[in-house]
């Protein structure tokens, strides 16, 4: 099963972020686990230069913006 982790605050992005990543798995037929990570040492840890983060399996693949649902599709199935 997937992990993906939205990093950020909880902010209106973070929510949309979290949104566009399970309509993307849904759609894809995929399971995956989601988490909310929202403590700043831990985002940190990401290397992230700015929220909303996305981690699919420990890796980040997106940052400091809302990615397409096809675009999220596409990390999940690599």
């Amino acid at each position: 099963m997937l992990t993906v982790k939205i990093l950020g605050s909880g902010c209106a992005n973070c929510r949309k972020l979290e949104a566009v990543a399970r309509e993307a798995a849904a759609s894809a037929n995929l399971e995956a686990e989601f988490v909310k990570v929202t403590d700043m040492k831990q985002i940190i840890s990401y290397d992230l230069l700015s929220t909303p983060g996305l981690v699919v399996n420990e890796k980040l693949v997106s940052s400091g913006r809302i990615p397409t649902v096809a675009e999220v599709q596409g990390w999940l199935r690599a």
